[in-house]
């Protein structure tokens, strides 16, 4: 699918104009790199927890990924159909 993308639709949205689209899905591959980078940390985080020590780092990890993993969702369906908008 991400090949796919590079090769067939990336051409035709820089001919379109739809830089605010390519931009986005940029800073999309950017947030999925650094969620993949602190995917050992999230890791380390969860099995070494402690119940008598309270701890906000796991909360915070998990809340960071989640908001990765929704915003790759949501603008790879807008990337990928943004070719059907206004047709």
């Amino acid at each position: 699918m991400y090949l796919a993308f590079r090769v067939e639709i990336r051409p035709d949205l820089e001919r379109a104009g739809h830089w605010q689209a390519l931009g986005l899905f940029d800073l999309k591959e950017h947030f999925v790199s650094i969620g993949f980078a602190l995917l050992p940390a999230y890791w380390v985080c969860w099995r070494q927890q402690r119940p008598d020590q309270p701890s906000r780092t796991p909360a915070a990890l998990t809340l960071i990924l989640a908001f990765i993993v929704w915003w790759s969702f949501l603008i790879g369906h807008v990337v990928n159909n943004i070719m059907g908008f206004g047709k």
